[in-house]
């Protein structure tokens, strides 16, 4: 039943939603998705990633240039 309600919750993004918020290509994304650094659920013949998950990449992926 918790897990039910925590899957309930996650917010799905699509590959171009996902493209928009990171400023990257399509191609990009899907290059991710593919070498597993971005996890994401196949629906049909199209991907959908946890908004977590691209929040969580983006935060990992951060570089201090100071």
């Amino acid at each position: 039943m918790a897990q039910e309600r925590q899957l309930a919750e996650v917010r799905f993004v699509t590959v171009a939603e996902v493209a928009s918020l990171m400023r990257v290509s399509k191609m990009t994304v899907y290059r991710l998705v593919h070498s597993g650094e971005l996890p994401a659920v196949r629906v049909g013949r199209s991907f959908r990633v946890p908004e977590s998950a691209v929040h969580d990449y983006l935060r990992a992926s951060f570089v201090d240039t100071a």
